[in-house]
């Protein structure tokens, strides 16, 4: 990670150097999406949730090229969701602005610097589902997927593309701290936490035979203060494979918890993790498996089917209840609107027995 650092500041530096850049190019893309999205069963009872809502992303950017070819990317995202503009009133439901990243692509690299963005995890990156994976389609079903560099703000180094064979790329992430405040420029870091001062991500794809695309990452955090008896890290192992109409997809994740020792106890207990994500209390380790098929039936009409299964593997000895979650959707794709349907159901939602909930789904999306 110190090389990495060293050829990062040694390209900002060079920047400074250059005093000519080109005019940019301004850009406006986005999606909106709405859906009517019903839940049965588990803390439901007999009673059923339906809710009808509307969610946009909207992103801007702006790109350009210096005097030495050099190209350099901008883009923010402005989406709704919770934000806090100013610090002393909740913006709750409206569109506010995140999720922003600064870009220079080199002839040795790409450089960058992401605010809430840039994730290098892959444990979903194989999902073939043609709406939405079962979790991630408005049940909070509480998996513990593999976690993201796009947690905190980092720094970025990609390899030049066409650099290794196969098509293969490695890109490489450090969080200076735990922090995803939607900074401006010159804003003072955090200080760091008993739980940890920095994260780092890993990633490697390539492509070894037409249609095959492998992909892993690792992740991984340090400098907690407190005596460390289990680092948080995880990785996952993906890989998608299309023949003809066909599309498959298979994932497995590794999630160790942070574990430390509180200090006062004889023997090691785990200390709830208020800030940096990845603590949990009584869990040694999370193993989650994905697989996932679509198929396009014509250039409208695609299907997809896709199960989840998430483990745990606890500290005591108590009774461990897997979460379980499978659906079936179909897509209609007309232009840039598309019509989709979902239906799946999820055992033992937040890993808590018999927790069962059934989910249907109806939406509508238009990309611009």
């Amino acid at each position: 990670m110190k090389n990495t650092m060293k050829i990062i500041i040694a390209l900002l530096t060079s920047v400074s150097l250059i005093s000519s850049v080109s005019a940019g190019e301004l850009t406006v893309t986005g999606s909106a999406k709405a859906t009517y999205n019903i839940l049965k069963g588990g803390t439901l009872g007999a009673n059923s949730s339906k809710g009808i809502g509307i969610a946009n992303e909207i992103d801007f950017g702006a790109k350009g090229e210096l005097d030495n070819g050099w190209a350099w990317n901008y883009q923010v995202q402005m989406d709704p969701g919770t934000g806090t503009i100013p610090s002393t009133t909740t913006n709750t439901g409206n569109a506010y602005i995140d999720d922003s990243q600064l870009t220079l692509t080199t002839n040795i690299g790409t450089i960058g610097i992401f605010v809430t963005e840039g994730g290098l995890d892959v444990d979903n990156a194989a999902s073939q589902s043609v709406w939405g994976r079962p979790t991630d389609i408005g049940l909070a079903a509480s998996m513990a997927d593999g976690p993201g560099i796009d947690g905190f703000n980092n720094i970025q180094y990609h390899l030049p593309a066409g650099l290794l064979p196969f098509g293969t790329t490695f890109k490489a992430a450090y969080a200076t701290g735990q922090s995803s405040a939607i900074n401006s420029a010159n804003a003072a870091g955090t200080a760091g936490d008993a739980y940890g001062t920095s994260a780092e991500q890993y990633q490697v794809t390539t492509t070894p035979i037409d249609g095959l695309k492998l992909m892993a990452d690792y992740y991984v955090e340090s400098g907690a203060r407190k005596r460390v008896v289990q680092k948080f890290e995880a990785g996952s192992i993906a890989a998608t494979y299309a023949a003809g109409p066909a599309k498959f997809g298979i994932s497995r994740t590794l999630r160790a918890p942070l574990i430390q020792a509180d200090g006062t106890a004889t023997q090691t207990t785990v200390i709830s993790n208020t800030s940096g994500g990845g603590n949990d209390d009584s869990v040694r380790l999370y193993t989650t498996n994905k697989y996932s098929v679509g198929f396009n039936v014509n250039d409208a009409l695609s299907v997809s089917y896709e199960m989840e299964k998430s483990e745990r593997e606890l500290i005591v000895n108590a009774a461990q209840y897997d979460i379980k979650s499978s659906a079936i959707q179909a897509a209609y794709t007309m232009g840039g609107m598309t019509l989709a349907v979902s239906h799946g159901k999820t055992d033992n939602v937040g890993y808590s027995a018999n927790n069962d909930v059934e989910q249907t789904l109806f939406g509508v999306a238009i990309a611009f």
